[in-house]
């Protein structure tokens, strides 16, 4: 007996909404970090293979002061290393008078900073939002926090880019102070772009080899992201002009016109089409198995809480002899 067309077409959309199947195989890297978001501690598993712990996130106040230290104690029996994240991702004007060095800002943060660090392994800094003036500051702010953390790790957040002129921050130059260098390898689209994935396979394996021409694998942490990111045909949420509103609702002429308390007031349906992109485990698995494949050591993940937990079990932690070798803060270029 034949099976029935509508059974049919059932398994068939049952098959594609199942995930792909997985390697057997596991993905093995010398370090894997994740970012960990204060308040969202019930997400972070200590059986996790993560061997380094991004805290997110301290930040700057008005006054160019260091605040909003996470509490480590938090992260109860994680047996990693934790880095304290201290991120600035908006204010360009807040950034360059704390890195001015003609002001006392600069010094004040940066010894904030290290009295900050006391309770963790290494500091990150992901300070975004840096006009191009105030590169040749940002630098002197990276090599000033690094002589005063000691040996304690620091690592840098900078984001993807993929030929020299994309570079603003400049890979090689930061790399030759920081110990760890974290390329961000996601929001190829954002929501102000065309639809498009968070990292399609191909740009983030030009990420990685752009990274990897300027900075030593054991230097390198390439960034993963976990989430996804919608698109709608329509914004329908804007400020409307008198005459558009007129226009508009005289094209729907069912629509009645209501008032709360006075004010006028339409309400009707609309159509909306939304587009998402997101990543899966098997999706992960192939970036990443790229990612090694181009001699990429060290991953990361932005964030806990936001993943596909078919991941897990796809990763392994083993250190390699060279960067064993190398201490803490492996190797430079």
């Amino acid at each position: 007996m034949k099976p029935h067309p509508l059974a049919l077409a059932a398994l068939a959309l049952l098959l594609f909404l199942l995930p792909l199947p997985l390697s057997a195989e596991r993905l093995d890297f010398s370090e894997i970090w994740a970012y960990l978001m204060d308040g969202e501690e019930r997400y972070l598993d200590p059986a996790l293979p993560i061997s380094d712990l991004a805290y997110f996130g301290a930040g700057i106040n008005s006054q160019g002061r260091l605040s909003g230290i996470p509490d480590r104690s938090r992260l109860g029996a994680y047996p990693g290393r934790v880095h304290l994240v201290i991120a600035e991702l908006g204010n360009y004007a807040l950034l360059h008078f704390c890195m001015d060095p003609s002001l006392p800002l600069r010094e004040v943060l940066i010894a904030d900073i290290v009295q900050g660090a006391a309770a963790f392994d290494g500091v990150q800094i992901d300070f975004e939002s840096v006009a191009a003036k105030d590169y040749d500051n940002y630098q002197e702010f990276i090599r000033l926090l690094k002589a005063g953390l000691g040996s304690k790790t620091l690592s840098v957040a900078l984001p993807a880019c993929t030929k020299p002129e994309l570079d603003r921050f400049g890979y090689e130059r930061v790399g030759a102070v920081a110990d760890k260098v974290v390329i961000m390898a996601y929001d190829e689209h954002w929501s102000g772009s065309e639809p498009g994935p968070v990292s399609s396979l191909e740009w983030s394996r030009k990420v990685a080899a752009y990274a990897l021409s300027r900075l030593a694998p054991a230097k390198l942490v390439m960034g993963s992201p976990l989430y996804g990111r919608a698109w709608a045909d329509k914004s329908l949420s804007r400020a409307y002009k008198y005459s558009s509103l007129a226009g508009l609702l005289g094209e729907k002429p069912q629509v009645p016109i209501q008032r709360q308390e006075g004010i006028p007031f339409a309400e009707y349906q609309e159509t909306v089409t939304v587009k998402v992109f997101f990543d899966d485990a098997a999706s992960l698995a192939a970036r990443l198995g790229d990612w090694r494949l181009a001699t990429v050591r060290n991953i990361g993940f932005w964030r806990l809480g936001q993943e596909d937990p078919a991941l897990w079990p796809s990763l392994a932690l083993t250190p390699r002899a060279q960067d064993l070798a190398a201490g803490p803060a492996g190797a430079g270029k």
